[in-house]
Order: structure tokens, then C-alpha cells, then sequence
């Protein structure tokens, strides 16, 4: 049985490993969460900050076409590694590609990469509706389904937005089923300790791409059944993590800004069960019902999460605004290291060639 403390610690060491190489640290985690809201840097970019030596805003952008990355999506979208990337596809997926889709599909292999504006003098500015009810243009569309699809990948990013090229028609010579427990250990790699509901439920979805693969939950047993996972329960909850993993020492006295998706964070219900209370995003929600703002960032002191930060880049200088669930902490260092940590933040944010309004700022993909 599980004790509080030690799960803490084990979440907190195996995700926030000492900072490394760009590479080594995408490796390590082998997937990376995607967000375009810049408040007051994108989640890729504050994910990383913690745990790449010397990183700065923007650096994965800049870097990303000499790494051997991919933009995917997993339980979310974001930058997975190649090895990740190659199990993700084929995927089948309903339905057959439009009469738009080809023609896209065509200009793009004509170019051999293709910035989404280069489309309009071939096939317009028509507009659709997208998935969050807002408006999107056609083409944009099409591109996100040929990527989906695997057809497309992109190849570079300019000024946040994605750059196609084509991609021959992917391959698999694994099983459906050794491919989907290969992505739940992906996915259990990330999120580890990860609440066995959870790790279910992205699995489940997963499936969807293998619909000859087993279901789901056969999965996750004959990983456990084989030893590539352990479980360990905590108040009721099976908690799921590598069997790789070694002992982890206790987490060090220094306060850290998380991103709102950072694997920390990200399962919302683990966040309740280990830190004691509800953290949610509130970037699209109203401002009149805002608890702790547009994107509070989780405020994490030694093995607790003790409060939440809002950081505004704008005008060329850093304000940080910090609030706390019970309370500042009275230890004596603790606003040394608050202190230091606001420094890291405007250090890494020197790097950032333009900021966003926080409030338009997810419009920029």
C-alpha cells in the first residue's frame, strides 16, 4: 500500500529529472504537450525550461527541424520522438479523403514543403466551421486531416505556424496488439505514477486508431502480467508506473512555475488525491468565474504544490503574481527560492522574439 509522501516523491522525481540536453530531455519524456496560448510562453516551452540545461523560449521551435522529433498527437497534441511518432501510424481512421484533401495533398508534394498561405492562390480563403465552434479556413482544415492521416508532417515551424511536407505512406510490422501496449507504456512513461483509470482511458482511445488490437484493459494487464508495469494502490486508487524505475530521493527545497499541462499537473485527479485540492485551466473560462486567472501556473515548494503563479511578459518586463491554497509558506528560504525562480523565468523568457496578448494569443496557430 501506497503512502502520500512517497508517491509525491516518486512523481515528482521521475518527471522533473536534473536538466539534460534538448534531445536527451525529449527523449526522456518521449512526448511533450503543445499549447499556442504564450502567458507568458507556450506549454511546450515552460515544460522544458525545467528540465533542459539553459533553455530558453522559443528554443524547441528554432531547434526542432535538426531534432529527430515529430509533431503528433497522443493524449494530446504535442512534439513526440520519432520511435513514438512510428507507432502512432498507420492509424485507421474513418472515412476517405475529400476532393479538397487530394488536391492539397497534391500541392503540398509539388512544393516539397508548403507554408498554409501558399494554398490561398490555388484554392481560396473559404472558411468552416471548426471543432470549437469557431472558424477556421478550409485548407488549414485539410492539412490537419492529411496530418492526422500521416500523410502529411510537419517540417518546421514559422513564426508558430506549421510548415507540411509529404510523408510516404507508413508501415507497421508489429502486432495491433504489441503496437497499443507499446504506446500505453509511451503514455505511462509520461504520466507515471499514473492513476490506472486514467492510463485506461487513454488507451481505450488509442484503440480507436487499432480496432484489431485487444481491448484495452487486456492490454494494461499483460503489461502488468509480464512486469513491464507495477501498481501500487493509495486510498483506493491503482497507481501505474515502468517497472524500470529505481528508488527516488526526496525532491529539493526549491519552488518551480509548472506549465498547466506539465505531466505533473496534467491528471487533474491525481493532482486532487496528492496535492489536496482542485487546479484547473482557466484560459477559456469566463473572466467573472476565474478562481486563479487566465493561466495560473501550479506552484510547486519541495514536494508541494502550495499555491499557483500568474507571470505577464508585456511591455518588456516580468510581473508575477503569486496566490496560495492555505497560506504562504513560513519557511525561511522559501522566498529566496521564490525569488530565484521568478529570475529563471525572466532568463528564459529574454529568449522569446515577440510576446502575444495574452488574451489573443490563442488565435496564433
Amino acid at each position: 500500500m501506497l503512502r502520500l509522501r512517497p508517491l509525491r516523491a516518486r512523481a515528482i522525481a521521475r518527471t522533473l529529472f536534473a536538466p539534460t540536453g534538448l534531445a536527451e530531455a525529449i527523449e526522456r519524456l518521449g512526448f511533450v504537450q503543445a499549447d499556442p496560448i504564450r502567458a507568458p510562453a507556450r506549454a511546450q516551452d515552460l515544460i522544458l525550461r525545467l528540465r533542459v540545461l539553459g533553455y530558453g523560449a522559443g528554443t524547441l521551435e528554432r531547434a526542432y527541424a535538426a531534432l529527430s522529433v515529430e509533431e503528433e498527437y497522443l493524449y494530446a497534441y504535442g512534439f513526440a520522438t520519432e520511435a513514438l511518432s512510428s507507432l502512432l501510424h498507420p492509424r485507421v481512421l474513418p472515412g476517405r479523403l475529400s476532393a479538397l484533401d487530394k488536391k492539397v495533398l497534391a500541392l503540398v508534394a509539388a512544393a516539397d514543403t508548403l507554408h498554409p498561405r501558399e494554398l490561398d492562390a490555388h484554392l481560396g480563403r473559404r472558411r468552416v466551421v471548426n471543432a470549437w465552434g469557431g472558424f477556421s479556413q478550409a485548407t488549414k482544415r485539410a492539412l490537419e486531416r492529411l496530418h492526422h492521416r500521416g500523410l502529411l508532417r510537419v517540417a518546421r515551424r514559422e513564426s508558430g505556424v506549421r510548415v507540411y511536407q509529404v510523408v510516404p505512406p507508413a508501415a507497421q510490422q508489429l502486432s495491433p496488439d504489441l503496437r497499443l501496449q507499446k504506446l500505453a507504456l509511451a503514455v505511462a512513461n509520461v504520466l507515471a505514477p499514473v492513476a490506472e483509470p486514467t492510463l485506461l482511458r487513454i488507451t481505450t482511445r488509442l484503440r480507436r486508431w487499432l480496432p484489431k488490437a485487444g481491448p484495452a484493459k487486456a492490454q494494461l494487464a499483460s503489461l502488468l502480467h509480464d512486469g513491464t508495469l507495477v501498481a501500487d494502490e493509495l486510498s483506493g486508487v491503482r497507481y501505474l508506473w515502468p517497472a524500470a524505475d529505481g528508488a527516488h530521493d526526496e525532491p529539493p527545497r526549491v519552488v518551480r512555475f509548472l506549465a498547466p499541462f506539465d505531466p505533473l499537473v496534467w491528471d487533474r485527479t491525481r493532482f486532487e488525491q496528492l496535492w489536496g485540492w482542485a487546479y484547473r485551466f482557466e484560459a477559456y473560462t469566463p473572466v467573472h468565474k476565474r478562481v486563479r486567472g487566465y493561466y495560473a501556473l501550479p506552484l510547486l515548494w519541495r514536494d508541494e504544490i502550495v499555491g499557483w503563479a500568474n507571470a505577464s511578459a508585456l511591455g518588456g518586463s516580468l510581473e508575477v503574481d503569486v496566490g496560495f491554497v492555505s497560506g504562504r509558506p513560513k519557511e525561511r528560504d522559501f522566498n529566496r527560492e521564490l525569488a530565484a525562480e521568478i529570475e529563471r523565468l525572466r532568463v528564459f523568457l529574454r529568449s522569446e522574439p515577440a510576446t502575444l496578448p495574452a488574451e489573443t494569443a490563442a488565435s496564433a496557430e
